[in-house]
């Protein structure tokens, strides 16, 4: 067993962990600035990798439906036991809205598509970005929806969540899946390098952007609130997956996905809103730094 824990950090965990340790280091020694970086990835590498990976796999649309249920339901559960969590702890509301996006916001992109595919191989791509996509949106609309509640506004801001590039790729690409269709030479060879490019761009850019959270103090809630999105999720994940009827690499992606830390997307809403921001960037680092013992198990298990 020790051996083989021991492998699957080696092998899936430390690569993705050196790139992002790449980033923190290297990246502000160069001056290169984080967010651009980001920006370049969510613009326009994460909706090519959306498109090349679902329009060159033969998922079912019932597949994806029962994917997208599972994960959906899941993430609404998490989001409703951050709440509860928080209101048992009698914490303020600014806090409470803190809970619930670390508990519905895992950082699925960056570090959720590059384990599964080193843990789970290539098979395992288009179930992790259906469910990427899936709780991308989700989990935005939730953000939005408890940082407008913490400060007793409206959920205007919820229209965004339509622009969000990798969810207009998804069509398209689900269109050329289920119709056997041959996209044409020089559009899936341009997709295809632009997909190539995306993990190892998010995961640099990931530590760019904790590299401005190394001198915050973890608190007691960030503490609680990592273990939440650590361990509770996943363990919530793995309960719920039974009703969906999924394969078991769906199933493996799906629990892998729910077990990933804090998106820096957290930090980001939470600067926008300004709803508790240091609790929030202070968690994601906390979150993403206890993930690697954590993820080491997790994926040593599944």
């Amino acid at each position: 067993m020790l051996a083989h824990v021991l492998g699957v950090f080696l092998d899936v965990v430390l690569p993705v962990f050196a790139i992002v340790g790449l980033g923190y280091a290297v990246g502000p020694r160069l001056g290169l600035d984080g967010r651009t970086l980001a920006r370049v990835a969510y613009y326009v590498f994460v909706p090519a990798f959306a498109f090349h990976v679902i329009s060159t796999s033969r998922v079912e649309l019932a597949a994806v439906v029962r994917m997208t249920g599972y994960i959906v339901v899941a993430h609404l559960v998490f989001a409703a036991c951050g709440f509860v969590l928080a209101r048992a702890l009698r914490r303020s509301r600014e806090v409470t809205a803190v809970y619930v996006m670390v508990a519905v916001f895992g950082n699925v992109g960056n570090f959720g598509l590059a384990l599964i595919r080193f843990r789970l191989g290539e098979e395992a791509l288009a179930p992790a970005t259906i469910y990427f996509i899936a709780i991308m949106t989700a989990a935005f609309v939730v953000c939005v929806a408890a940082a407008g509640w913490a400060k007793g506004g409206g959920m205007t801001a919820l229209v965004s969540v339509l622009k969000t590039p990798a969810l207009w790729a998804v069509p398209p690409a689900l269109a050329v899946s289920a119709g056997g269709l041959t996209p044409p030479l020089w559009l899936a060879r341009t997709t295809a390098l632009l997909a190539d490019a995306m993990i190892p761009t998010m995961l640099f850019a990931l530590g760019m952007q904790l590299a401005g959270a190394r001198d915050l103090k973890p608190s007691a809630d960030a503490w609680i609130a990592s273990a939440f999105r650590l361990l509770a999720a996943p363990a919530l994940a793995v309960a719920l997956a039974a009703p969906f009827g999924l394969g078991p690499v769906e199933q493996a992606a799906g629990i892998l996905q729910a077990g990933m830390p804090a998106a820096v997307l957290v930090s980001i809403i939470a600067m926008e809103y300004e709803v508790a921001p240091t609790l929030a960037t202070t968690t994601v680092f906390l979150s993403t730094l206890l993930s690697l013992p954590t993820l080491t198990f997790l994926l040593s298990v599944v």
